[in-house]
């Protein structure tokens, strides 16, 4: 390069950065290769509170972070928060080297998108720094389970067992305990027994490859063994020397062998009751300040090892906080002692025949006779009221329905509500105001039933409220409706005969998910979610 024209080329470069200020070169340059200050990530009660840009500075400082997407507005963010506030500091305490941070959904849009956040809270595990891929987190919603979930990611799912006083030791901690025996811990069953111990929370697992142990439980190949302090005390689960340790089957076994012949019904037992997957439950109710009832349960437990797996044993106490049981059943607490047995999946419940004592073996044989499909099931419904027909909205039950349902003469719109339900209660006046505008008309009737008192064969109601339409003639035709719920359009789809003249909203209206058994997930406000 010509050396004349060097000194140009450097006062221009020098013109178009930071010397072009005024300063030259010289005592400049550290200035301009400093960095700034790196930001620092704001805590909250433990928590850290991230946004677009410390989140990448979160993952690099916190090799295992959960995040919780909220919104301020989120009436479950809300439940949330003193128990996430209170596992941050039970992880604090116990040196568990995991982080808990929040972001706040609707202020941060670019990182709700970037993870595909639809409703909220949504909390996602991210492990080693990785910003693609987090897991979804589904774990409990209480501190000590949310600690736990953790504990279990970041170090051993399961303990090292060495000898007879490591098991000891373990098992007497808690009431159930599952230990791995296998006699190499490389094989892969053991990678698949250490995955499923990451998220059975309810229960303390170990391992071993000792031989000694293997001896003093009697065990000559690969068992996975469940210890309890109840019933019967051990359930072995040999591993399938061919094909090895499956985890849907492990996972069915665990969870059949570590509840109780018999689980009493109240809010602590419910999660695990129907979670248990076992689609059978049969109840029996009782009082149980009263002796004669409670000298019954002797004979239900008797009744209940043959139907472990197949038949969960419930006992429901009357004098308890236990109504919407009775309720769901159409019993009154006088009608105690007795039995019902109900499929949690089809919903379908059956009773004994009236008189029938409980005893052992009534017991049993009401299972076998359930089972084999030798007891038809029984329908829910209220009496039919005097004045069912005086109001604009006339009132169905389960006795009436059939007979203004399916009238040939008439088209019927019909309201499938819960009394609990806020979206039914918000629609209300639509539906009265419908009524009284066509009062007049023969030929239409609006009408609404309890769809928790009533039950209808055939006719399922899978969310509140549901709407549907019974159009007059024969064929027993029936035509939901899933567009919004305003007089207007109410009144478009009945004048044109079950149809709407324009296309429905992109958006369906809000329900509430009919539960299909009370206290069982669907009726838990228990990792619930709202929608953005």
């Amino acid at each position: 390069m010509d050396s004349q024209l060097l000194p140009v080329l450097l006062l221009l470069l020098g013109a178009s950065g930071p010397w072009g200020q005024g300063q030259g070169p010289e005592g400049s340059s550290e200035e301009l290769l400093e960095e700034p200050p790196e930001e620092q990530v704001p805590r909250e009660d433990g928590i850290l509170v991230l946004s677009r840009r410390t989140l990448g500075l979160a993952l690099r400082e916190h090799p295992a972070l959960l995040v919780e997407f909220y919104a301020p507005w989120c009436g479950h963010c809300k439940a949330l928060a003193p128990e996430y506030r209170k596992a941050a500091a039970l992880l604090a305490a116990t040196s568990v080297p995991a982080a808990l941070a929040k972001v706040d959904g609707p202020a941060e849009p670019e990182l709700t998108e970037e993870f595909g956040v639809t409703e909220y809270p949504t909390l996602k595990f991210f492990r080693d720094g990785k910003r693609t891929d987090p897991e979804e987190y589904t774990g409990p919603r209480e501190a000590e389970g949310i600690a736990e979930w953790l504990r279990r990611r970041v170090g051993p799912s399961a303990t090292r067992l060495e000898d007879e006083a490591g098991v000891q030791a373990l098992a007497g901690a808690r009431d159930v305990v599952v230990i791995g025996f296998f006699q190499d811990l490389q094989d892969k069953d053991v990678a698949t027994f250490l995955a499923l111990a990451q998220d059975a929370l309810d229960m303390t697992f170990g391992l071993t490859d000792r031989p000694q142990l293997f001896q003093k439980f009697d065990l000559t190949s690969d068992t996975v063994v469940l210890l309890k302090k109840f019933d019967e005390g051990r359930a072995d689960f040999p591993v399938d020397k061919e094909l090895g340790l499956d985890l849907g089957d492990l996972s069915r076994f665990l969870v059949t062998h570590s509840m109780r012949l018999v689980t009493e019904f109240n809010s602590q037992t419910s999660p695990k009751i129907f979670a248990a997957r076992i689609l059978n439950h049969l109840l029996l109710f009782v009082n149980q300040t009263l002796a004669p009832h409670r000298e019954l349960l002797e004979g239900f437990r008797e009744a209940a090892p043959p139907f472990r797996g197949q038949v969960l044993f419930v006992l429901v106490d009357v004098s308890a906080d236990n109504d919407h049981v009775l309720q769901y059943f159409g019993l009154k607490a006088e009608a105690a002692p007795t039995l019902r047995l109900v499929n949690i999946e089809t919903t379908e419940k059956y009773a004994p025949a009236d008189g029938e004592p409980v005893t052992a073996a009534s017991v049993a044989a009401f299972c076998h006779a359930v089972l084999g499909g030798h007891v038809q099931p029984y329908l829910l419904s209220q009496e039919v009221p005097p004045d069912w027909d005086q109001r604009p909205v006339k009132t169905l039950v389960g006795k009436n329905f059939e007979q203004v349902a399916f009238d040939e003469t008439k088209n019927v719109f019909v309201k499938f509500y819960a009394p609990w339900c806020a979206h039914c209660r918000e629609m209300a006046p639509a539906w009265e105001a419908l009524a009284e505008k066509y009062q007049d008309h023969e030929d239409i009737v609006i009408a609404e039933l309890d769809a928790t008192a009533n039950e209808l064969q055939g006719l399922a109601v899978r969310s509140f409220p549901t709407l549907k339409y019974f159009p007059a003639g024969p064929g027993r035709k029936v035509i939901e409706y899933k567009s919004t719920r305003d007089l207007e359009t109410l009144s478009q789809f009945l004048d044109n005969g079950g149809e709407l003249p324009v296309e429905p909203a992109e958006e369906e209206p809000a329900e509430e998910p009919a539960a299909p058994v009370p206290g069982s997930p669907a009726n838990s406000t228990v990792g619930s979610k709202e929608e953005l």
